[in-house]
């Protein structure tokens, strides 16, 4: 690998793990205002001080999964985002029958995430390719 392919690396895992992370929790607060903007309009209004459900380790599940697709994507063996979605899915599983709450919350976050660190991978495979 050149200099200029380690930078490229570098700059999409940067871009892809915590700035993805920044991006989701503006994605999960977005969703998390209109649904309490839609509960207070409705004619109850009971869910509006409810607290949206975190799930245990949200944030780390999600710098790892952001990693993983960079990876799998800048590797060219972009299949390995389906293993990570059935890990994820089958592992929260459990918790997400508990917490139906949290579902939502749990398919914003990956779906936001994973758009995101795939766009940015992409990118960075694009620019590997073309230099």
């Amino acid at each position: 690998m050149t200099a200029t392919d380690w930078i490229v690396w570098v700059g999409v895992l940067v871009l892809a793990v915590p700035v993805g992370g920044s991006l989701v929790r503006i994605v999960l607060r977005l969703a998390t205002n209109r649904d309490r903007l839609e509960a207070a309009t409705a004619e109850d209004g009971a869910n509006l001080a409810a607290p949206p459900v975190v799930l245990r380790g949200g944030p780390w599940i999600g710098y790892l999964e952001r990693l993983g697709v960079a990876v799998a994507v800048l590797a060219g063996q972009p299949q390995g985002i389906a293993y990570l979605i059935a890990i994820k899915g089958l592992g929260r599983y459990p918790e997400l029958r508990q917490q139906p709450g949290a579902a939502e919350r749990f398919v914003i976050g990956t779906f936001a995430s994973m758009i995101w660190a795939t766009a940015v991978a992409a990118g960075g495979a694009a620019l590997l390719a073309s230099g």
